[in-house]
């Protein structure tokens, strides 16, 4: 199954992943039309999964974790920049959302990490880093090479809502609003204007709560 589909107004919607585990995936277009010396990175997820599994992938031609939103267990976030990786410890709360911005600034290697409204800890990562512009961006994998292809052993099943990417590090103040999925800065991926193609038994439904 593989629908392509215009920019669409997903508010109050969820990509839902219905298989576990499964070889689907969702794709993001557009591409930043330059590389990213900086990034801010959020959604939403929702899901009983214990195993390990991606819910954000960007791969370049030569990096496949060039940017990457990975869940090893229940109570850890890795996020990955240029292949390499920091970790952040959460709350093992059972069947909750849980919503998560990541930021990275390259002039500093910074690393933010927020979760449901609130910071964790900043490390560093990658001073000095380039992201490439030209990119394989994805939902529900975590992709071995640039192009999609993926273990499905690291495959996401649940529901997946509130996608954003800008180009830049959002304040702490737009930070807790995109919490809230409230007055948000315009950016070229985003959920209230995303362009997307499902590969896959991917669906768009109505958000439950």
């Amino acid at each position: 199954m593989c629908n392509t589909l215009g920019a669409h107004y997903l508010s109050r919607k969820v990509f839902l992943f219905r298989n576990e585990p499964s070889e689907d995936y969702v794709v993001l277009k557009p591409q930043p039309k330059a590389p990213l010396q900086n990034f801010t990175v959020c959604l939403r997820s929702y899901t009983d999964l214990s195993r390990p599994h991606g819910l954000f992938s960007y791969a370049t031609r030569s990096e496949d974790n060039e940017i990457l939103i990975f869940k090893p267990k229940p109570g850890e976030y890795r996020i990955f920049v240029g292949g390499e990786y920091v970790f952040f410890k959460v709350p093992e709360d059972p069947l909750i959302w849980e919503h998560i911005c990541v930021g990275w600034e390259s002039a500093t290697g910074t690393v933010e990490f927020w979760m449901n409204g609130k910071p964790w800890p900043r490390k560093g990562l990658k001073k000095g880093h380039m992201v490439p512009a030209e990119a394989f961006i994805l939902l529900g994998q975590e992709q071995d090479h640039y192009g999609g292809s993926a273990d499905s052993y690291n495959s996401f099943s649940g529901e997946l809502a509130d996608v954003y990417m800008w180009d830049f590090l959002l304040s702490p103040h737009k930070m807790r609003s995109a919490y809230q999925d409230f007055q948000l800065p315009s950016s070229a991926l985003g959920w209230k204007n995303l362009q997307y193609e499902i590969k896959g038994d991917v669906i768009v439904k109505a958000r439950l709560r």
